[in-house]
C-alpha cells in the first residue's frame, strides 16, 4: 500500500474509492512536517454532508483507538462501502510519537481542549495543536454526520469500560448516539458534564452529529477487550448509518442485556485528592458502591503515623473511575462514581 503525502487542500474526500493519505502539517519550530495517517473510503451512494469518521489517539497516550483503527484499515472491502468513511488513527502525531496526553515536545495543548474559537487561526492559537483542530473543523466536519472518538484512561486513571456522550437538549439526537454508543458492547454507557471547554465530542455534539466517545483502557498500554470494543463498534455504527454494507450482531454487555447506562453529572460523583499522597484501592472498577462507602484509601508518607484519609463515594452507583497510580498529586480525581440511569 502507499501513502501519498499531501497537504490539507490536496486530500480528496469525496471521490469514489479509496484513498490512503499522510496529512502533512508543518512542524512548529523546525523544517518538517508531521505526518497524520488518513484513509478515506467512498461509495457510490456517498451524500454531500455525510459519512463517518473514527479517531484514535486525540491523546498521545491512548492507544486502543489507534490499534483497533489500524485492523479496520486491513479489515474493510471498499466494495463494500456505501458512503463515506474516514479513519484517523492518529489525530495528534506530536503527543502520539512522544506517548504525551499533551502535543509533547511541541506546543503542550491538549488537543481536547483546543476547540476553541480562533483555534488554528488566531496568532496566539496558531500551534500544531490548535492547527489539527482547525484542520477537523474545515477537512473532516463538512463530510461527516457520525463521528467516533477513541479514548481510554492513558496515565492518570483506570476506568470501568465504557462509551460516553454529554446530555443533549434534542431528544432524536440523544437517543441516536445512546443506540449508536450502545453497540460497542461495553458493560457501561455513560453521559458526563459538557462544562469543560474545547471538547472534540461537544463541538460535534452542538454541530448535530452522532458523537460517541469512549474509555476503553487504561495504563498506557493496550486492553485487548478495549480493543474489540472499538473495533465492533465502529463497524457496527458504519453499518447501522448506512456507510457500510454488512450485518452486524450485539456483542458482549449489549448482548446479554446487562450493559448499564450511567452519568456523571452531579460534583458529588467526583472525588478530588485534598493532598497530594498514595492512593490504594479497595474497591474495583465496576463495582456498585453506596453512598458514604469507602472506596480506596489516600496515605500521606510525610505524615506516616497518621491514619490514611477515607476515600468515600459521594453518590450510590457504580465505581467508574479511580486514580491508576499510586502517587497521585493534589486535586486529581482519585474516584469517580457514576450514578445509575436505567
Amino acid at each position: 500500500m502507499t501513502r501519498t503525502i499531501a497537504r490539507p487542500d490536496e486530500l480528496d474526500l469525496d471521490s469514489p474509492g479509496r484513498r490512503d493519505y499522510w496529512v502533512a502539517l508543518e512542524h512548529d519550530s523546525t523544517w518538517g512536517d508531521h505526518l497524520m495517517p488518513l484513509t478515506v473510503m467512498v461509495g457510490p451512494d456517498v451524500k454531500p454532508g455525510e459519512g463517518l469518521v473514527a479517531f484514535g489517539s486525540n491523546h498521545g497516550n491512548e492507544y486502543e483507538g489507534p490499534v483497533a483503527i489500524k485492523h479496520l484499515l486491513g479489515e474493510i472491502d471498499i466494495a463494500d462501502v456505501t458512503g463515506r468513511l474516514i479513519f484517523i488513527p492518529v489525530l495528534n502525531p506530536p503527543a502520539f510519537h512522544n506517548g504525551t496526553r499533551e502535543s509533547g515536545g511541541q506546543d503542550g495543548v491538549n488537543l481536547n481542549r483546543a476547540f476553541v474559537d480562533g483555534a488554528g487561526i488566531t496568532p496566539a492559537l496558531a500551534g500544531i495543536t490548535h492547527r489539527i483542530a482547525a484542520f477537523v473543523r474545515d477537512c473532516i466536519w463538512p463530510r461527516v454526520h457520525v463521528v467516533q472518538d477513541i479514548h481510554a484512561g492513558g496515565y492518570a486513571h483506570r476506568f470501568a469500560l465504557c462509551t460516553s456522550f454529554h446530555a443533549i437538549d434534542d431528544p432524536q439526537q440523544s437517543r441516536t448516539i445512546e443506540e449508536t454508543a450502545r453497540w460497542y458492547g461495553t458493560p457501561f454507557v455513560m453521559t458526563y458534564q459538557d462544562n469543560t471547554p474545547g471538547l472534540l465530542p461537544s463541538e460535534a455534539e452542538g454541530l448535530g452529529k452522532i458523537t460517541v466517545g469512549t474509555e476503553l483502557g487504561w495504563g498506557e498500554t493496550v486492553n485487548p477487550a478495549g480493543v474489540r470494543y472499538a473495533r465492533h463498534g465502529i463497524r457496527a455504527a458504519a453499518i447501522r448509518h448506512r456507510q457500510l454494507e454488512g450485518e452486524v450482531t450485539p456483542l458482549g454487555h449489549h448482548a446479554d442485556g446487562t450493559q448499564k447506562l450511567v452519568a456523571m453529572v452531579e460534583r458529588a460523583c467526583f472525588v478530588p485528592a485534598p493532598f497530594p499522597g498514595h492512593y490504594e484501592p479497595l474497591m474495583e472498577c465496576g463495582e456498585y458502591v453506596d453512598k458514604g462507602k469507602t472506596v480506596g484509601l489516600l496515605h500521606d508518607f510525610y505524615h506516616i503515623d497518621d491514619d490514611a484519609w477515607p476515600v468515600k463515594a459521594g453518590v450510590e452507583g457504580y465505581v467508574l473511575c479511580q486514580a491508576s497510580r499510586a502517587p497521585v498529586p493534589q486535586g486529581l480525581h482519585i474516584l469517580v462514581v457514576a450514578q445509575e440511569v436505567r
